[in-house]
């Protein structure tokens, strides 16, 4: 991502200041067909449900637990920076202490999750998917030529095993951030943890392939992810048959969609709830492009997605709802370092919010979308004031206009999605 503003802002405020669900003794799949190959998934009878129980899921944005938030985990990793103006991860620690007071490190790991843990607890969702902008490394290869890397020691995984997420999207610009080496320590953490990933693998074919959530007697959830230039992920990082790397899409033209469409239907059984989780666009700003609508409704019109999860913008953008199908154009960020650095305050960056939609598996439509907003302060995550969740609907309801969608107040200082 281009940072260029906040990296500037940020070493004007370093100067002023002075400078579980880890799986013991369970084997675990990638993907529940290992080898992923399209003719056996064919080749399997379909298993379509006769009860239409609804499925809840919750999808998180960018979730950054590298740099700053690695370092008051209970095993940060090494802090030294290649950045412009910032050359140690503790200046972003320092940052946020001197904006909202001192955080107790270590922290344990389900620290930065605060008030987030009761939510799901509440909700209790049948899948939990994030997109996991960080190298898990101790890799000290930085990627030539990027002025941002982010990193998390592998030892600091269980912060995500503290939410039980259940998949990690990875087609993101900062999961090569320490190379291919990087990369491969990265699958392999999350594996040996129990979780799913889908967007980049040590392969073309392992990239493009979903993580395969099963849900118990609802059957089954598909994650496939995708990266987009626009994001700034770099053309290098591909996957291809012979090199690691993400599922960077080419483009978000008619023929790139054909492409998609024939992966996910190739995988999709009758009754599969599947989720597009793509990394795209621009940083800052709500207008969603032609292309990137046209993009996403194409998935649903072609490729049967039932929910487009969308994330690189810092902030939460409106949110559609086509024929039935939620699309997140941006999800915001969920956990990052970027508490004290100033700059884009209009954006309200220091709010987060959990998605929670509800979905019919019979049609795949939705049933009802529930969002909780929150707070960060101290690199952790707070319920949101009344002021503060009454922002963030007046917000969505004005970004949702264009979409037919608003958003009412609910329990709790909770939002409810409404649509047309």
């Amino acid at each position: 991502m281009d940072r260029r503003a906040f990296l500037i802002r940020t070493a004007e405020l370093s100067l002023a200041f002075g400078a579980s669900r880890m799986a013991a003794g369970r084997a675990f799949l990638q993907h529940a067909d290992p080898e992923g190959s399209p003719e056996s998934e064919r080749d399997r009878e379909p298993e379509a449900r006769t009860a239409s129980q609804p499925v809840t899921l919750f999808l998180g944005g960018d979730v950054m637990t590298g740099r700053g938030i690695d370092q008051v985990l209970p095993h940060p990793g090494e802090p030294r920076l290649f950045e412009p103006y910032i050359r140690t991860a503790s200046d972003y620690v320092a940052l946020a202490e001197a904006k909202s007071g001192p955080i107790p490190k270590p922290v344990d790991y389900a620290y930065i999750w605060g008030d987030a843990l009761e939510e799901l607890d509440r909700v209790a969702p049948d899948a939990r998917v994030i997109n996991l902008e960080t190298s898990v490394t101790a890799s000290d290869h930085a990627w030539r030529g990027k002025s941002v890397h982010y990193r998390m020691h592998p030892a600091n995984v269980p912060c995500i095993t503290a939410a039980r997420i259940d998949c990690c999207a990875l087609a993101n610009n900062h999961v090569l951030d320490w190379g291919t080496a990087g990369l491969e320590q990265t699958l392999a953490t999350l594996q040996r943890a129990g979780i799913r990933t889908a967007g980049a693998g040590r392969d073309l074919s392992a990239a493009t392939a979903p993580a395969v959530l099963e849900i118990g007697a609802k059957g089954r959830v598909l994650v496939f992810g995708f990266g987009a230039l626009s994001s700034g992920i770099p053309q290098e990082w591909a996957a291809t048959e012979r090199r690691p790397g993400v599922n960077l899409l080419a483009d978000l033209a008619p023929t790139t969609l054909q492409q998609v469409a024939d992966t996910v239907h190739r995988r999709k059984r009758p009754g599969d709830i599947v989720i597009a989780s793509i990394h795209w666009g621009a940083n800052w700003g709500y207008p969603v492009p032609r292309r990137m609508q046209e993009f996403a409704r194409g998935l649903i019109d072609e490729a049967g997605v039932d929910v487009v999860h969308g994330h690189s913008s810092h902030h939460a953008r409106g949110i559609e709802v086509y024929r039935g199908r939620p699309i997140l154009y941006g999800c915001g960020d969920l956990i990052n370092d970027y508490e004290g650095i100033a700059g884009y305050e209009e954006y309200r960056t220091d709010l987060a919010l959990m998605y929670f939609p509800t979905l019919d598996p019979s049609d795949g439509k939705l049933v009802r979308f529930e969002i909780a907003p929150l707070k960060v302060r101290r690199f952790r995550l707070n319920r949101a004031s009344k002021d503060d969740a009454d922002w963030l609907r007046k917000t969505l309801s004005r970004e949702g206009e264009a979409f037919g969608t608003w958003v009412e107040p609910g329990r709790d200082n909770t939002l409810t999605l409404r649509w047309r």
